[in-house]
């Protein structure tokens, strides 16, 4: 087994610890950074596919994204130029009336493990709070919702519609959470929505770039 295929396996299985030391043994080896961020990026893809399947749950999630978010802490300093922002400044933050923050920090470990600069703006955040923070912050491509309740719904897609009413430009606007479906989030007037963690990040990497 490849020392990426190691990076890969222990990642799924959460080991904090061990992935680390292995990042760094991949490099000595002389495998590209960009390769083992990848390896790290489908694994937690294939975590997310899990987790959405109902074969894991949140603490396996956790676990995979704490091992996640150690191995790209090794690989930081190595990205050249600076890809941590390549993809500009991702806001995230749960709105306004919720105080969940497990599926929010997962997302934000994901978005970041994609090439953005996050800026964790935490729970129950208003939509003047958000539309502050795009003021505030250099760069902001995407600004990412998350709403755990049904009852706070309501409040997810008034932020939407007040951010994207603010006449702020130049980014986009994504949300998830549990009750949220691609439906709502499209009466929202979001430009995207993710269902789960891993999907979070591949769309917001498409949102951007497209």
């Amino acid at each position: 087994m490849s020392k990426i295929e190691e990076v890969k396996a222990k990642l799924e299985a959460g080991k904090a610890k061990l992935v680390p030391g292995l990042v760094q043994e991949a490099l000595d080896e002389g495998a590209e950074v960009q390769s083992i961020l990848q390896a790290m990026i489908d694994s937690m893809g294939v975590v997310g596919d899990k987790f959405s399947a109902g074969e894991i749950f949140v603490p396996e999630m956790l676990m995979a994204a704490k091992a996640m978010s150690k191995g790209v802490e090794v690989l930081k300093p190595l990205l050249t130029g600076d890809t941590s922002s390549s993809l500009g400044t991702c806001l995230i933050g749960t709105v306004e009336g919720d105080l969940h923050d497990i599926g929010k920090n997962l997302v934000a470990m994901m978005i970041e493990s994609a090439g953005f600069t996050v800026i964790d703006l935490g729970v129950d955040v208003s939509a003047d709070k958000f539309i502050e923070a795009i003021k505030a912050n250099k760069n902001v491509t995407l600004v990412a919702l998350s709403g755990l309740l049904t009852t706070t719904m309501p409040a997810l897609k008034q932020s939407v519609q007040t951010i994207k009413a603010s006449g702020l430009t130049g980014f986009k606007v994504i949300v998830g959470g549990a009750p949220i479906s691609a439906e709502f989030a499209a009466s929202t007037g979001a430009d995207g929505f993710a269902p789960d963690a891993g999907s979070a990040a591949v769309k917001a990497k498409e949102l951007v770039t497209a």
